[in-house]
């Protein structure tokens, strides 16, 4: 069986060959919801360099290095956890080439009704490695190599409909079926039996419709990027115990295995997409640009750009600590296997539905050969980063509980990748014990309702080895009304 796009990136995170989030693969952070005003060591690349001057928080502890940290969430404005965690099984049956029962028609249904107008969020996050260096002279230094897989997607009813029934669509009033040596036309209709379905060969439609008027309202934004971070962070001035002022400046360098952004409104649909060879797309006749092919082994990125990172911080009376950041300003241009969309009337349809309840297979059946879309090939693609902007403060009661809060806000959402809207979380921590942190807080905003997250993290011998484990939706373990799944968690954190 082919292997879609998400089962791809699922298989290459976990095995070890996705809206910005909020805190990464800080797992340590992510349990309670608040980031900026917390992280240090070369957790703060990305979310508050300026952190890195902040020292590691461990007397003698200079050095700070990690791995195998792993994030991953589902997000939905409708769907319940219940339907969160059914998707959630199919993607990993997928990653570990575990075969799924295909959907039948009925279920094919029962997914497009689910799908329909549902916001879907979906991110997987994955740092190979990262270490830092940070003293109170010289100030921090870090580096780290993280992977991340972003998706979002709202289809209106009929393209819905249309992905998960394909040829059977209630879009197409006529279909060609085949009995034996007959092939005769059926108006199509919700009671036609199951030999009848089965038969059809294709689906059409009298008057056809243009692409942009089946997808007005729909919107699929999809980005895979390895990222090599770096950064720098120091006081400037100050005393910690009076007023303290720290910045950092930090980048990146960028390699984008794929790339899908589809828009569809008023004005019109506009469509680009550069999706590396593993993804084993077959494109038909259409030509593109510098096309790469696949030779097995790690998948060629078919983008490159940078981003860059600026942060602030002050800290007052030695236990309030107030931070903003501006990250990922800059761009990633693509130039191998790039593709725009023709808005072409779409009268006949040949491809079965989608059989898996999986809407990130859609991307598949929108841009494969006698797919959904009308492509056409481009020679290269320029897009801005789903920059962020943050700000967030954090006081330290004593040495046992911390409490804080954050807000993330885009630049502009509609880049891939970019939170929707504003999120604001409070949220703090507690160590009633010297190896024992508990995690919670809350949060909303973007596509999120009430989430309420959760972690533990185990902190052995005065810091030096650190591993946990967090959620950010706690609800999920309660309640089948939950929107989310969720989990975060590290093991292989070291402090010398």
């Amino acid at each position: 069986m082919k292997k879609y796009y998400a089962s791809l990136v699922l298989a290459l995170l976990t095995v070890g060959t996705v809206q910005s989030q909020t805190q990464s693969v800080a797992f340590p952070t992510v349990g309670k919801g608040v980031a900026t005003p917390f992280v240090t060591d070369y957790h703060s690349l990305g979310i508050n360099v300026s952190g890195l001057g902040w020292g590691t928080g461990y007397k003698g502890k200079r050095f700070t290095m990690g791995s195998s940290e792993f994030g991953f969430g589902i997000y939905s404005d409708s769907l319940t956890s219940d339907k969160l965690k059914n998707l959630t099984r199919t993607l990993w049956s997928q990653a570990t080439k575990k075969e799924n029962d295909p959907i039948d028609y009925n279920k094919q249904m029962e997914a497009a009704g689910d799908y329909a107008q549902a916001g879907i969020s979906i991110f997987v996050d994955f740092n190979w490695a990262g270490f830092s260096f940070q003293s109170e002279k010289f100030g921090g230094i870090a580096f780290n190599v993280r992977e991340n897989y972003q998706w979002y997607s709202k289809l209106n009813e009929q393209t819905t409909d249309i992905l998960f029934r394909g040829k059977l669509s209630s879009y197409f009033d006529s279909l060609t079926v085949v009995f034996g040596t007959d092939t005769s036309v059926i108006a199509n209709n919700a009671n036609l039996s199951s030999d009848t379905l089965d038969a059809a060969i294709s689906g059409s439609i009298g008057v056809p419709l243009k692409l942009s008027e089946i997808t007005k309202g729909s919107s699929v934004r999809m980005l895979w990027n390895r990222s090599y971070n770096f950064g720098y962070g120091r006081k400037l001035l100050g005393s910690d115990s009076t007023f303290a002022l720290y910045a950092g400046i930090g980048g990146r360098f960028i390699q984008s295995m794929a790339m899908f952004d589809l828009s569809s409104d008023e004005n019109g649909l506009v469509m680009h997409s550069a999706l590396t060879p593993s993804f084993d797309i077959n494109y038909g006749s259409v030509t593109g640009s510098n096309v790469l092919t696949s030779n097995g082994g790690i998948p060629p990125a078919v983008g490159n750009g940078y981003g860059i990172d600026f942060a602030v911080s002050a800290m007052l009376f030695g236990k309030l600590k107030i931070a903003a950041a501006v990250n990922n300003i800059g761009s990633v241009t693509y130039k191998s296997n790039v593709y725009s969309v023709k808005d072409t009337l779409f009268g006949n349809f040949s491809l079965a539905g989608l059989d898996q309840a999986n809407i990130t297979s859609s991307v598949n059946q929108m841009l494969r050969d006698n797919g959904v879309l009308t492509l056409k090939g481009e020679e290269k693609y320029k897009m801005a980063n789903a920059a962020d902007f943050r700000l967030g403060a954090s006081f330290d009661l004593n040495k046992v509980f911390r409490f804080g809060f954050d807000m993330i806000a885009p630049f502009n959402k509609e880049n891939p990748g970019s939170v929707q809207n504003a999120i604001f979380s409070v949220g703090g921590d507690i160590r009633p014990v010297k190896w024992l942190q508990l995690s919670a807080g809350y949060y909303g905003g973007g596509i999120y309702k009430s989430n309420i997250p959760v972690g533990v993290t185990f902190i052995l011998k005065e810091g030096a080895y650190e591993c946990g484990i967090s959620s950010r939706d706690a609800l999920t373990f309660f309640t089948k009304k939950s929107n989310s799944v969720s989990t975060a968690f590290g093991f292989a954190r070291f402090r010398f």
